[in-house]
């Protein structure tokens, strides 16, 4: 017996580890549970019953699940994961229910940070009492000399004070393709009168310009983000880390970073290859001219844990903000026809969709209003032409006039949903 019992051990296959007694969803074409797993060199090598795992293989490190349940690891198929680590050391504003809890946020963050710089993130003033957008005169009267910068929970809008506006030169003469900025002419109005009234009237010559109230929408916030400062390759190393560990104690092995250039993805590709950022990136090139340029030239690059195989386009701006693009103008602006914004002319789309179509890259373009999704489904279909297995994306996808749904199927386009709007946009769609 002891001589069977050596033979039978010997012969087994070494492994690393398994893991037994566990219920395993395997999620193969035929989504099996499995109840035990082999892992060697960090990957599994076999799956299957208990006793046929257990018979095969051995291993120097046995666990027993105790009948929990294992899940392959999830994939985030849209966020923003360096974003999302930098964003670990700016202040934290989801969830504030007025833009005085805002303030309050910010007035306790600034009494530990003494950076140059206030960087914030996550209002959303639609889960405020006041909806309306908001102003940046407490900003300014808290904070005279360092630069404000908090952008909205969807990136798409964010206010700044005016030590900031003063830094980028944002005034009433500024222009920006794409994007707005926002005045809030009646109060100045009446400000100006006011002052103009006090003078003599030799000295009322001044001319009346509105000023910024501090909201920035959509390509208007690249004037900022542009002088914001850069964190060091170590900070940006140690950020990624952390973000990574958070990541991986809810179970998100693999992420979709919608928008990197290329020295980050340079990091990335570095800190995989040193074995220290284990987690998979799939990195959307960020569509500006710099990148486009080089990559078009280069070409996709995989390895076994990134991919660099896309650009990340937008199309137009959120719901939120009002600057998602619609057919129909926006019904609670009453003010004036407001239809949001489409961030490019039709013919940009158009010219760099055959590019990368012949460079055997994807395209992914944000579009949330359905003006927006038609354009980028048209120009989609126009260089697609068929059924394909190109897998072209739509991020968002969230409001699609109802003639324009059969292009998905036409073109083998995926539209790249996140149910998480099913309720941050839940006023509007």
């Amino acid at each position: 017996m002891f001589l069977l019992i050596t033979l039978g051990c010997t012969n087994a296959e070494q492994a690393d580890l398994i893991v037994h007694n566990a219920k395993i969803y395997t999620v193969n074409d035929a989504f099996d549970v499995a109840e035990a797993m082999v892992i060697t060199n960090g990957k599994i090598i076999a799956i299957g019953a208990e006793n046929e795992i257990l018979n095969k293989y051995s291993a120097t490190k046995i666990i027993d699940a105790k009948k929990r349940t294992i899940y392959p690891g999830f994939i985030d198929a849209h966020c923003h994961f360096v974003g999302y680590a930098l964003s670990l050391k700016e202040v934290n504003l989801v969830g504030t229910k007025s833009f005085d809890e805002v303030i309050q946020r910010v007035a306790e963050f600034s009494k530990t940070n003494k950076n140059d710089w206030i960087i914030g993130r996550g209002w959303d003033q639609n889960d405020w009492k006041v909806k309306d957008f908001p102003t940046n005169e407490k900003l300014n009267e808290l904070f005279p000399n360092r630069a404000v910068f908090l952008i909205r929970i969807d990136g798409h809008a964010a206010i700044a004070n005016a030590e900031v506006l003063r830094r980028a030169n944002i005034t009433y003469q500024t222009k920006v393709d794409g994007g707005i900025i926002t005045f809030n002419v009646e109060q100045n109005k009446e400000e100006f009168k006011l002052n103009n009234n006090t003078r003599s009237e030799s000295n009322s010559s001044s001319t009346y310009h509105p000023e910024p109230t501090g909201i920035l929408i959509d390509n208007a916030i690249d004037l900022v983000t542009k002088l914001l400062p850069q964190p060091s390759k170590n900070e940006l190393t140690n950020a990624l880390l952390n973000a990574q560990q958070k990541l991986f104690e809810v179970g998100i092995t693999t992420v979709d970073d919608a928008g990197l250039t290329k020295d980050t993805i340079d990091l990335i590709d570095q800190l995989q290859q040193e074995g220290k950022l284990k987690i998979k990136v799939y990195a959307m090139i960020t569509a500006n001219k710099e990148m486009l340029d080089f990559y078009l030239k280069k070409g996709p690059y995989k390895t076994d844990r990134l991919s660099v195989c896309s650009f990340k386009f937008y199309a137009d701006g959120a719901l939120g903000s009002r600057g998602a693009c619609l057919l129909e103008p926006y019904s609670d602006i009453i003010e004036q026809e407001l239809y949001g914004l489409q961030i490019n002319e039709a013919d940009f789309y158009q010219k760099y969709a055959q590019l990368i179509y012949d460079k055997r890259f994807q395209m992914n373009t944000h579009c949330i209003g359905d003006s927006a999704n038609h354009l980028m489904l048209t120009i989609y279909g126009n260089v697609l032409k068929g059924v394909n297995d190109k897998r072209w994306r739509i991020e968002h996808a969230q409001i699609v006039n109802p003639q324009d749904m059969e292009k998905f199927k036409k073109f083998t386009i995926i539209p790249s949903i996140q149910p998480t709007h099913a309720t941050s946009d839940m006023y509007w769609a």
